[in-house]
């Protein structure tokens, strides 16, 4: 059995060493934005921070599922 990260959670190592940022700083920004629908998240993630649509996706996912 593996013990590697599923769903969202597999993106992260990925994100970490593209963007150069750890995820917790990413979901503090997530959580700080005024916006709170899962599709204008991504969407602000990719064009004003320059992620690509699954990494954003990923961590909106994520971070909204926290509740």
């Amino acid at each position: 059995m593996s013990d590697a990260p599923k769903g969202p959670a597999s993106y992260f190592p990925a994100i970490e060493a593209r963007y150069g940022r750890p995820v917790a700083e990413w979901q503090d920004l997530i959580r700080a934005s005024p916006l709170t629908k899962h599709m204008e998240l991504v969407t602000w993630l990719k064009t004003e921070h320059g992620l690509g649509h699954g990494h954003a996706n990923a961590l909106v996912a994520a971070t909204l599922a926290e509740g």
